[in-house]
């Protein structure tokens, strides 16, 4: 009996669901660097053969060093000549710290490149496509692009706000309050939602909070996830009149830990020097702290790409209002604190607050505790 040839309908929806799932994996791949290659984006390549078969594949995990496209390459060795790149953002055509991926793919003789997004630096995008282009390599691009910029949202608001991209959390009773009394410290989440806050610090180049945050917790704002940073993370104070106490956590542990301060220039300057002694960065602003945008400037001077926002409440309110938050997560403790007195996560005072709604929302229970995480959408975005 004759069997039946496949049908050019058929052989694309055979490439269809290759590209899929290579691509996918090319994603998974780029994970591996979390937390390792900030201030570069996180990448990952697989190279497959005419008969489907991974024959090399790699993630990029070192800022600096050799990037996933020609780790997958070298893996692969003669047999990537006619093979399919999957690549999960564009790659580069330009000499920084590496020589250009788009020279090693053509180098081996890739013949087709398959990429959901382009890159968004200008020094990349679109040119490492048309360089592959121009050396006749096929390249398709579209597929997983929403999931590729989500992996990489820190890298595009890098690059397309130009300042570091914020995440605000806050650990919150039911009824919308972080303490059981005003200026009292207080621990309400679980150990598994502790354990998740330190996960996501470790995602982080910087954690910032306000100086009541600190005068009430003195906390560490260190990320103790285990996992292993490329960079240490930097914490970062907003503190009008330099009110930290040179006993504190914070600035008996700054000779170690990057630690930046934010005040107004009406700050004493004894208080300047002594905070410096300890090893703290000290910043100074006409404005003061809460002149955000001058923050945030200094913040990407110093190539910070990403910062975690913990709070307190003023420190929460003051980002949300100028509308500058980029991710919301709310991690809720089944508890009613009730007393009127207690802090609000988001405390608006007198000062015009507009609501808005977070969309793109996902939910994640651990142990008893509920994370809510979104994206804001500010006024008639």
């Amino acid at each position: 009996m004759k069997l039946a040839s496949v049908t050019d309908k058929e052989k694309a929806n055979i490439s269809a669901e290759a590209d899929l799932k290579f691509l996918s994996r090319a994603l998974e791949l780029a994970e591996i660097g979390r937390g390792l290659v900030s201030p570069n984006p996180l990448v990952g390549c697989v190279i497959v053969n005419l008969e489907n078969e991974i024959i090399g594949e790699a993630g990029y995990i070192r800022s600096g060093i050799t990037h996933a496209e020609v780790l997958a390459l070298e893996q692969a060795g003669d047999k990537a000549r006619g093979a399919t790149a999957y690549i999960s953002l564009e790659p580069h055509d330009h000499f920084g710290r590496t020589p250009p991926c788009t020279e090693a793919l053509i180098r081996f003789g890739i013949k087709r490149v398959v990429c959901p997004v382009e890159d968004p630096n200008p020094l990349v995008s679109g040119r490492g496509f048309e360089k592959l282009r121009s050396a006749g390599i096929e390249v398709s691009v579209g597929l997983l692009a929403e999931e590729a910029k989500k992996q990489n949202e820190k890298f595009f608001c890098w690059h397309e706000k130009r300042r570091p991209f914020l995440h605000l959390k806050m650990a919150t009773s039911l009824d919308g309050k972080i303490a059981f009394e005003n200026t009292v410290s207080t621990m309400l989440s679980g150990s598994e939602a502790l354990a998740r806050v330190h996960r996501l610090r470790h995602e982080y180049d910087a954690i910032l909070v306000g100086s009541s945050t600190v005068a009430a917790d003195d906390p560490n704002l260190t990320d103790r996830s285990g996992l292993e940073r490329g960079r240490p993370l930097v914490r970062v104070i907003l503190d009008s009149m330099l009110t930290l106490s040179g006993d504190s956590r914070i600035a008996r542990t700054s000779k170690e830990i990057p630690t930046i301060v934010f005040a107004s220039e009406a700050a004493p300057s004894e208080r300047k020097h002594e905070l410096e002694k300890c090893g703290i960065e000290v910043l100074r602003s006409p404005a003061g702290p809460y002149d955000l945008e001058w923050v945030l400037k200094q913040l990407r001077v110093r190539e910070i790409q990403s910062v975690l926002v913990e709070g307190g409440g003023t420190v929460a309110a003051s980002f949300l209002r100028s509308t500058l938050i980029d991710k919301v997560t709310f991690i809720y403790a089944p508890l009613i604190i009730g007393n009127r007195n207690a802090p609000l996560a988001i405390a608006v005072n007198e000062q015009k607050f507009n609501p808005f709604k977070l969309k793109n929302i996902e939910i994640e229970r651990y142990g008893d505790d509920v994370e809510i995480t979104g994206y804001p959408v500010y006024g008639d975005n």
